[in-house]
């Protein structure tokens, strides 16, 4: 096999890839089908993982019934109503992918993402911002927890944003099953309470996020009582005061007056065009309060460009004493959500959902996450050969 032919390496990375896969599916679902109490829910549960990572038209519940000529109807009912506890799935998943890729320095990473519905009868449904279009659409969002470490990123947890209309909605809530304990949350709100109860279950040195997250004061001032590190995205221009004084100003006034020699410059990750380059700077700042949020404290404003994209994204962190080039590495691991995102949708049909009930948007989430987490599987399984195999890591290395 010549060094230069990727044919060649595609396809023995493909037979090494499919060879034995149902098996090891089999083998990788097992812990988690024991904690199903009754026979059909895990035949139930592996037929839909199964489902979600065949190339089906669309991988709804028909389809996949009628793909393993099953009936359709048991399976809409596991899914859509079935009595099992997402909670335990979702605790193992954490443990699991904990013991398959946990570090010290892993990253919690947070974002919503919205789902178009074209119906306002599905839970939480409603005109509200929709990511994923850029605007304004009728859609249910979730809030999602990501972690990435060592290489991979996978989704680990995730809530249904239920509006204030909704949650204020008898009516509402009970054609939709909503439990009695579930009150409004703000998506930060959500934000928090999966870092605080999935999250430590996963090591991690990190809590990162886009505006939406911080933006909210409380936020911050929650995870810095927590001692959860924060790296979290403000708008450009945000309101600080620098610590070593003078008056309010603006963090992108307060960085663009800066010298050329205030910046530093590090390659903080590879990219489709080739390494990514950027430059940084950091200051401590404070930051405006409402009355009763507490005591000003110190946090740090961090400033990233990319000259290349013509990029700039600002943080605002908590720990004062981190050096810049770590907090330029954690800043690029955002972009493994979008990552995650894509391939959930693309890969396991994380949108492809025809339920309508609080429960079955839970539960179709859990079976998406377990599916995804098989696929990161797989590819860390992948990665593990080539590094075992120098002829084959050389090859991957040689320039095409």
């Amino acid at each position: 096999m010549a060094r230069s032919d990727p044919e060649n390496l595609e396809t023995t990375l493909a037979a090494a890839d499919i060879e034995g896969i149902e098996e090891r599916l089999e083998s990788f679902l097992k812990p988690y089908l024991k904690l199903l109490a009754r026979r059909e829910q895990r035949e139930h549960a592996a037929l839909y993982i199964g489902g979600r990572l065949r190339q089906l038209p669309r991988r709804t519940v028909e389809p996949i019934a009628i793909e393993h000529g099953k009936e359709r109807r048991p399976l809409q009912h596991f899914v859509g109503a079935g009595r099992w506890d997402d909670d335990a799935l979702r605790t193992k998943q954490c443990r699991h992918v904990a013991a398959e890729m946990g570090c010290a320095d892993g990253v919690l990473i947070l974002d919503g993402s919205g789902f178009q519905k074209t119906g306002p009868h599905s839970v939480g449904t409603q005109r509200q911002w929709c990511g994923r279009l850029g605007k304004e659409e009728q859609c249910q969002v979730g809030e999602f927890l990501v972690y990435a470490s060592r290489g991979s990123v996978t989704m680990v947890d995730c809530e249904l944003y239920l509006p204030k209309v909704w949650a204020n909605d008898k009516a509402r809530r009970a054609r939709c099953h909503v439990p009695k304990d579930v009150v409004f949350k703000t998506g930060w709100q959500l934000a928090a309470q999966m870092v605080f109860e999935r999250g430590r279950l996963l090591p991690h040195g990190w809590v990162v996020g886009d505006e939406n997250y911080g933006r909210p004061t409380e936020l911050r001032d929650l995870f810095h009582e927590h001692d959860e590190r924060y790296l979290l995205e403000v708008p450009c221009n945000a309101k600080v005061r620098l610590a070593r004084g003078g008056d309010w100003t603006r963090a992108d006034v307060w960085a663009n007056a800066l010298p050329h020699r205030a910046w530093e410059r590090f390659t903080v990750r590879d990219g489709e065009k080739g390494p990514i380059e950027v430059r940084a700077a950091k200051t401590r700042v404070y930051t405006p309060r409402a009355r009763g949020q507490g005591k000003e404290r110190p946090e740090v404003l961090v400033v990233v460009r990319n000259d290349r994209d013509s990029k700039t994204w600002t943080y605002l962190a908590s720990d004062t004493r981190t050096k810049l080039r770590e907090l330029a590495r954690v800043g690029s691991c955002r972009h493994g959500i979008e990552e995650t995102l894509n391939l959930a949708k693309g890969d396991v049909g994380l949108d492809e959902y025809e339920v309508r009930s609080w429960v079955g948007w839970h539960h179709h989430m859990t079976l998406a996450m377990l599916s995804l987490w098989f696929v990161v599987w797989e590819h860390r399984r992948l990665k593990k050969i080539l590094l075992r195999s120098p002829f084959l890591r050389s090859v991957v290395r040689s320039p095409s």
